[in-house]
């Protein structure tokens, strides 16, 4: 059974907006290393259709370098109700994003790896289909955006790690408390 993993940008003040704006500043060797890191323990991507569109709008066009290169071979899985065809390696998930990520969940291989946070997120935190959180909490106020997981019921969360970068970067490893 594959493990869903979630990895997030996130403000101080809890805003996921535009991360390419205020996150650039703190990358260094350990950033990218614990991307890496992450990214080879995974063998598919899953994305919402949004971080989809901008994903495959970016990383086509990149070459060079085992990150890059892995990204952009690796299959991904867009959960969407009105994305019909895709590009760069992607499959649409059809019918109820849950159960389409169920099934995944249930294949042999290595994690999914989710990037961004939205409307996916809730389906599937509610759902118990996310086994591991990584918030990625960047020493910056962006004073406004969207915010984590907006509109979720209250989910108990048990911290299993946390990683400090020397750029003040605070990687915080969560899994769902099972009650």
């Amino acid at each position: 059974m594959r493990k869903l993993v979630e990895s997030t940008f996130v403000t101080l003040d809890g805003s996921i907006s535009e991360p390419q704006t205020w996150s650039p500043p703190y990358w260094d060797e350990e950033h990218i290393d614990y991307a890496i890191r992450l990214l080879f323990a995974a063998d598919a991507l899953l994305l919402g259709r949004a971080t989809y569109e901008v994903f495959a709008e970016a990383w086509p066009a990149r070459s060079g370098g085992g990150y890059t290169d892995r990204i952009n071979e690796m299959p991904k899985y867009v959960a969407s109700r009105t994305l019909r065809e895709t590009t760069w390696n992607a499959t649409v998930l059809d019918g109820d994003a849950a159960e389409a990520v169920a099934a995944l969940k249930e294949e042999d291989g290595g994690d999914l790896l989710k990037y961004g946070t939205g409307e996916l997120d809730r389906a599937l935190l509610e759902n118990r289909l996310v086994d591991e959180l990584h918030f990625w909490v960047f020493p910056v106020l962006a004073g406004g955006g969207q915010r984590l997981i907006e509109g979720i019921d209250t989910m108990h969360l048990e911290l299993v790690d946390s990683t400090r970068f020397r750029s003040g970067i605070v990687v915080n490893t969560y899994v769902p408390k099972r009650s």
